[in-house]
Order: C-alpha cells, then sequence, then structure tokens
C-alpha cells in the first residue's frame, strides 16, 4: 500500500509562484494539494498582487482547506474586539496539521514547501514522516524529475514581476 502524500504550503511560495504565474507546478508531483486554514487566510486577507490569483486558483482546483484550532483561536480574538498575534501563526498551523498526521493511522507523507529561513532551522519540528522542502528545491526538484522545463525560468518570472526571492540556497540535505 503506497502512502499518500500530501503538500502544504506556507504563504511564501504560494506568493511567489503566483508572481511567476506558476501555482500549477504544486499539481505536478500528482500528490494531494491541501491548503491550512491560516495560511490560506495570510495569503488572502488583504488585497495584494496576488491574493486574488491564489484565492481563485485554491477555488478553481478545489482543493481541501485544513481546519486549525490556531486559525480558530486567531478568529475568536479578533471576534472578542483584541488584536491578535500574526507573526508566524500559518507555520504554527503547519506544524498543527502535521502532528495531526502523526496521530493518523496510516500516517500520510507531509511535504511542507517553505520559503521564510527561519524555518530551515532544526527549530521548526515535524514528525518523522514529515518533510520541509525549500520553494527552490522544490523546483529543482521538479526540473530534475522531468516535470518542469526550467527551475530557474520560474525563479526569474517572479522576480521579474516584482517578487523578492530569497537568493539563499539550501544544502541537499
Amino acid at each position: 500500500m503506497n502512502t499518500p502524500v500530501i503538500l502544504l504550503s506556507d504563504a511564501g511560495p504560494l506568493i511567489t509562484l503566483a508572481y511567476a504565474d506558476a501555482l500549477d507546478v504544486l499539481l505536478l508531483p500528482g500528490w494531494s494539494v491541501q491548503m491550512v486554514d491560516m495560511v490560506l487566510h495570510e495569503v488572502t486577507r488583504n488585497s495584494t498582487p496576488t491574493s486574488q490569483k491564489i484565492a481563485q486558483w485554491v477555488q478553481v482546483h478545489q482543493l481541501t482547506v485544513l481546519e486549525t484550532s490556531v486559525f480558530h483561536r486567531y478568529n475568536t480574538t479578533l471576534a472578542s474586539g483584541h488584536t491578535p498575534r500574526k507573526a508566524n501563526l500559518g507555520e504554527l498551523a503547519v506544524q498543527e496539521i502535521m502532528t495531526n498526521f502523526a496521530l493518523t493511522s496510516p500516517a500520510p507523507t507531509g511535504v511542507f514547501l517553505f520559503e521564510d529561513h527561519k524555518i530551515a532551522r532544526s527549530s521548526f519540528v515535524l514528525p518523522d514522516h514529515c518533510h520541509k522542502i525549500s520553494t527552490r528545491a522544490f523546483l529543482q526538484f521538479l526540473e530534475q524529475k522531468g516535470w518542469l522545463e526550467s527551475a530557474t525560468q520560474i525563479e526569474r518570472q517572479a522576480i521579474q514581476a516584482g517578487r523578492t526571492f530569497s537568493q539563499l540556497r539550501f544544502p541537499d540535505k
């Protein structure tokens, strides 16, 4: 029996790929692409050059939106008239989902796509069957598999469209 693979993205990769008009690359491996509620909120709550593109892409592909207690608490705080914390909530919500994967039998393989360098540190804890990968490494993976003609071209398109894309490169391990 093959273990299902679920791809979850943080806000940064969604924004970068939307700038490049390349959100569909997330579908190329054939994995289940799902959205975390807090991350979706982060990328659509304000009108930005990419917010509508991302919202429409999620709707067109009818992606599953996974609910988290992080987003629920954020909304509860907002509804009570207080200003909720915003920093790192998407990442916390992804961690919550991936932790829930560990409690599922059989546990799916989780792939967390990120662009924030703080996530690359080991302090971002994921269960053994879950992996984190940078946008750049994901694009290179797709190119190596022959599913994408040029990872560099996607990066270039995002930058030319106005995205400040990280120049930091991560080691293979």
